[in-house]
């Protein structure tokens, strides 16, 4: 059938038969080969047709009423989607307290879980896992000087900044303790901060003290909240950043830069002293040692001597002369050696003798060695 043709009126009825039905001056729509725009639904004829069906559905025939039936299916359907409602999801990092008339009841953990629909039960979901953060003193856009400012254990002012990482240890405690987590760890937070940082020296707040003074901020706030029962466990304080006040801080940068110099100048003075004070006693270590040497030495030549005297004086009970002749040549040989010697034969001589001047210069010769001791064995022989 061409789209053109008129003779077929299709699926959405036959067009209007004239133009002398219309009652309004809306202008006429040419008349042609071209194609026409099809009607929409009829929504009054539908909505008639609903309604007349639910009154039959619901109508208890030629007399009135209401089917039995039908208001049970009614309540059922209604039951049906109030008890479906008590269907919910526990993701993996949450843990669902449930409550019975407003009073707990129990916890639930993660998955597809089912509570009685409301207004008997009802579900809280509570983030068990999830780490939470806040900041005390300001954040990145600014600082907060009520929060910051703090007086310290010496009487300082210092301008200091901190966040704390808590997470929920006890869900149903944190449901029904805490009206405002957030609010309420803030405050805790804050205070333990102050009265750890008013037993603190500024000095060590801002050097070597900062990671202790965290530490003790953090055990004073878990015991404040455990004290309260609010099942909220502190996993972290982290000091952001400690300053002295903006209208001193010049000040305290030289303050500290001349504190460091002083302890500059007390290490090397340190430094010095212990490399003086090991110099001196290597000396001295050194010098004992030369000592206990020479006494060593001393003791042992003098033994020596004292052992030869004694061999020679064996020696010379028992054969006296020849003793005495060995002693006499051995010492003479040592007198002679260091002397210059001229040996004149004068017989046969009949003139004066000359020498020479040369004769009488002193010569340098070497040592003779110094006669061995005679060991005893090898005087007996």
């Amino acid at each position: 059938m061409p789209w053109n043709d008129n003779a077929n009126p299709g699926p959405w009825g036959s067009p209007p038969s004239g133009d002398g039905d219309r009652r309004d001056n809306t202008p006429k729509r040419p008349r042609g080969g071209g194609p026409r725009r099809p009607e929409g639904p009829d929504f009054n004829a539908n909505f008639d047709r609903l309604g007349r069906r639910l009154r039959d559905f619901f109508s208890g025939g030629p007399g009135g009423g209401v089917r039995p039936g039908a208001i049970a299916a009614v309540v059922g359907a209604a039951f049906g989607l109030w008890a479906l409602s008590g269907i919910y999801v526990v993701q993996p990092n949450e843990e669902a307290v449930v409550t019975t008339f407003g009073a707990y009841s129990r916890n639930e953990g993660p998955g597809l879980r089912y509570h009685l629909p409301a207004p008997i039960e009802r579900v809280q979901k509570v983030p068990v896992t999830s780490l939470q953060r806040l900041d005390v003193g300001g954040a990145a856009a600014g600082a907060v000087p009520e929060e910051s400012l703090m007086l310290t254990g010496d009487e300082n002012i210092i301008d200091l900044q901190f966040s704390v990482t808590w997470r929920v240890a006890d869900a149903d405690r944190f449901v029904f303790t805490i009206r405002d987590p957030e609010g309420s760890v803030k405050a805790v937070a804050e205070s333990a901060m102050r009265e750890v940082v008013g037993r603190t020296n500024l000095l060590d707040i801002l050097t070597t003290g900062r990671g202790q003074v965290q530490q003790q901020a953090a055990e004073l706030m878990q015991r404040t909240l455990d004290s309260w029962g609010a099942g909220v466990r502190i996993d972290e304080v982290q000091i952001r950043s400690a300053n002295p006040p903006q209208q001193v801080l010049a000040a305290f940068r030289d303050v500290v830069s001349a504190q460091q110099d002083q302890e500059s100048a007390v290490n090397e003075a340190n430094t010095y002293r212990n490399r003086v004070i090991n110099e001196a006693k290597g000396d001295a270590a050194r010098i004992v040692q030369a000592a206990q040497a020479y006494r060593e030495q001393a003791v042992r030549e003098a033994t020596g001597d004292a052992s030869r005297f004694n061999a020679i004086l064996n020696e010379y009970r028992r054969a006296p002369g020849a003793t005495r002749d060995r002693i006499y040549i051995e010492t003479m040989q040592r007198v002679l050696a260091r002397s210059n010697k001229v040996i004149v034969d004068s017989e046969g001589a009949s003139a004066p003798i000359i020498l020479p001047p040369d004769v009488f210069r002193p010569r340098t010769q070497p040592q003779a060695p110094a006669p061995q001791a005679v060991p005893q064995t090898e005087a007996a022989q």
